[in-house]
């Protein structure tokens, strides 16, 4: 929705709001460490 709006303020309406927010959702989750948060919580349910 943020990006929508953004793109639609930039006068970008052609531009797909998808194309724009995936990029940044990857990076987030990348900087997230992402990989070991879903692993590890994934590894622990199976411990208990």
């Amino acid at each position: 929705m943020i990006v929508a709006s953004v793109l639609m303020s930039l006068g970008m309406m052609m531009l797909s709001p998808v194309m724009v927010a995936l990029p940044f959702k990857l990076m987030l989750f990348v900087l997230a460490d992402g990989w070991n948060l879903l692993l590890g919580s994934l590894a622990a349910s199976f411990v208990q």
